[in-house]
C-alpha cells in the first residue's frame, strides 16, 4: 500500500515541507493530499486522522503518524536503505540535536520570518532576538559542515554530506533566509544554496509560487502582498 502524506499550502507550510522534501529525495514513493488552510477540505481531511488539527499526517494502512520530526523516525524504521540519519554514531547523534533544536526552538525567527516562498525577496529588519536566533544556526551549520559534512565520506555540501532528515528539518528556514535576504558567513551561505537547489525543493517551490491562496498572518507586509 503506498504512503499518503497530507500537507498544507507550499508557500507557507513549513512542517508540510520536512517530511515530503525528505521522502522525494530519498525517493521514498508516496501519494500527496494537499489540504489549503482554512478550508473545509483541511478540517474534513486532517481531522479526521490528527487529533492535534494540524499537518503533515503521514497514512501508513491503518497507521497515522503526525509531526514532522516523528514522521521522519517512522520513515527512518520503515526504510532504513534510505539513510535518513548519518551513519557513523557520532554524526547521527549530532544529527539527532540539532534536528530536535529545529522542532523545539527558534521561535523569535518564526514569528518574525514566516516561510512565504512566493514573496519578493527583500530585507526586513531583525529585532535582537531574531538576530540571535539566526546567530545561532549559522553557527550551527557552519559546524555541522566544517565537522561532519565536507569531512565526511561523501564530502557533500549538506550538513553531514549527504543529504539527511536533519537538513529536511532545516530547509524552511534557509528558505526563510532567501526570502528575507538576511546575511550570514560563507558556510550558511554555501548550505542555502545547496538546499535550495535541490531538484525536489525546485519542485516544491515552483508548486508554491503558483499558489493563489493567501494567508494574511505569514504576509508580513500585511494588507501589502509581496510576490516575486
Amino acid at each position: 500500500m503506498t504512503l499518503k502524506l497530507i500537507i498544507g499550502n507550499k508557500n507557507y507550510s513549513t512542517w508540510s515541507l520536512r517530511p515530503w522534501l525528505a521522502m522525494t529525495v530519498n525517493g521514498i514513493a508516496f501519494d500527496e493530499v494537499l489540504c489549503p488552510f482554512g478550508s473545509d477540505v483541511f478540517t474534513q481531511e486532517v481531522g479526521a486522522v490528527s487529533g492535534s488539527g494540524r499537518v503533515p499526517v503521514l497514512i501508513d494502512g491503518e497507521v497515522a503518524v503526525w509531526e514532522s520530526l516523528a514522521i521522519l523516525e517512522y520513515l527512518n524504521e520503515k526504510f532504513p536503505q534510505a539513510g535518513l540519519w548519518p551513519a557513523g554514531a557520532a554524526a547521527r547523534a549530532y544529527a539527532r540535536s540539532v534536528a530536535n533544536e529545529m522542532h523545539a526552538g527558534f521561535q523569535n525567527l518564526r514569528r518574525h520570518l514566516p516561510m512565504n516562498i512566493a514573496r519578493r525577496v527583500m530585507k526586513r529588519a531583525l529585532p535582537e532576538p531574531v538576530v540571535a536566533d539566526v546567530k545561532r544556526i549559522d553557527a550551527l551549520w557552519t559546524e555541522c559542515r566544517v565537522r561532519f559534512g565536507q569531512n565526511s565520506k561523501s564530502g557533500g555540501d549538506f550538513l553531514f554530506g549527504a543529504f539527511c532528515a536533519a537538513d529536511a528539518m532545516y530547509a524552511p528556514i534557509a528558505s526563510r533566509l532567501r526570502t528575507y535576504d538576511v546575511d550570514v558567513g560563507p558556510q550558511a551561505r554555501a548550505y542555502i544554496d545547496a538546499v535550495l537547489s535541490l531538484p525536489a525543493y525546485r519542485q516544491w517551490a515552483e508548486a508554491g509560487i503558483k499558489e493563489t491562496w493567501v494567508v494574511p498572518e505569514d504576509e508580513v507586509d500585511w494588507p501589502q502582498v509581496h510576490r516575486a
